[in-house]
């Protein structure tokens, strides 16, 4: 891409812009120049280049405006300033609303030849990384797509076939067999609830979440929440102990989700606790953001493995026996607070609990 690129030099000096013409000629890459900023935004949506020069100081339009507009045009267009050593701080400033780097006069053929080339590697990262996230999410739509025909169709042929049978059974084989054919049927079970929730953290889908954002209060997302929790907590009676330090600023976001993060959450400290034991769920406003905090004393997580526990099929050591995990909610819940430009973190330790605390911005 380098030996093709295309560079667009707009400077309201002559001079400068057959400088840089001169030293870029033996480049190979294709060099247009302007002395004027409108001039200069009409070029950039007809030739498309990867590196727009601009001088900040311009009669007409400024270099502030057309950085800006380049932005809005294209993104990924990687804009560089051209500046005086007097407006030094204005080229810092230029770099606060979009501009990669600053070029200050006057330079050497040597400097614009070293920006030159950091400013193309900067373009090809850009577009690399747009191709990258492109890809990734083609291959997880294709793998939704495939996990759906290739897995979930036939095990639900199986579980269908096995309700069948489960009624004509009964009759006509022992209690042993009876057990084995129920143990098969669990396992079809699990193996469909697993392949439901693959297919749950990879759907998760931020911008859909984000189109149904609407102002709410934190108290009864809480409460759903624990309410869903609540019949798995009695049965180990544990208590879930509820704090919420008010008034509390509403945020934006999506109830429904959230609620599910939140399920997560609470569920996780229900069932790595210890019976008899309690979890506190808390809430307060702290500065611009809403804090969520879930408590409990149980079995706590390892120094080894905190880094990795948000990553998909983490099952951390000592829950109660009979209560499986696939290690999936965690991711789950990780993507719907990111959507809410949230974060989640945790604070732990094996024997004496953990804590996690789940941020959001305040409206």
């Amino acid at each position: 891409m380098e030996n093709k690129a295309k560079l667009l030099f707009i400077d309201d000096e002559e001079i400068v812009l057959d400088s840089c013409s001169q030293i870029l000629i033996d480049s190979g890459h294709q060099i247009s120049t302007t002395n004027d900023g409108s001039k200069g935004l009409e070029m950039i949506a007809e030739i498309h280049p990867d590196l727009v020069f601009v001088d900040l100081k311009m009669p007409g339009i400024s270099g502030f405006e057309v950085i800006e507009k380049i932005h809005q045009v294209d993104p990924t267009i990687v804009s560089i300033v051209i500046t005086g050593f007097a407006t030094v701080s204005s080229a810092v400033e230029a770099m606060k609303i979009g501009a990669y780097d600053f070029l200050p006069k006057p330079f050497t053929p040597d400097e614009l030849r070293l920006i030159t080339k950091r400013g193309l590697e900067k373009r090809k990262l850009i577009l690399e990384t747009i191709a990258l996230r492109r890809e990734k999410e083609l291959l997880r739509d294709h793998f939704a797509a495939m996990v759906s025909h290739e897995l979930i169709s036939p095990l639900s042929s199986v579980q269908q076939n096995l309700y069948v049978l489960k009624d004509e059974l009964p009759d006509t084989l022992p209690d042993d067999q009876l057990q084995r054919f129920g143990r098969i049927q669990a396992r079809v079970e699990d193996l469909l609830k697993l392949i439901h929730t693959w297919l749950r953290v990879i759907s998760v889908d931020i911008n859909k979440i984000q189109e149904s954002f609407v102002p709410m209060s934190v108290s009864p997302i809480i409460s759903k929440a624990i309410e869903s929790i609540e019949p798995q907590a009695i049965r180990k009676d544990i208590d879930i102990h509820l704090s919420i330090d008010e008034p509390i600023r509403s945020i934006d976001g999506d109830e429904g989700t959230l609620v599910e993060a939140l399920i997560n959450i609470i569920g996780n400290a229900v069932k790595y606790s210890h019976p008899g034991s309690q979890v506190l769920v808390s809430a307060e406003e702290s500065e611009n953001e809403v804090l969520i905090k879930v408590t409990d004393n149980g079995i706590g997580i390892s120094p080894e493995d905190l880094p990795y526990i948000f990553d998909g099929f983490y099952v951390g050591e000592g829950a109660t026996a009979g209560e499986k995990s696939h290690g999936l909610g965690l991711t789950i819940t990780r993507r719907i607070i990111e959507a809410h430009n949230g974060e989640i973190n945790v604070e732990s330790e094996i024997g004496k609990g953990s804590t996690f605390i789940i941020r959001l911005p305040a409206s």
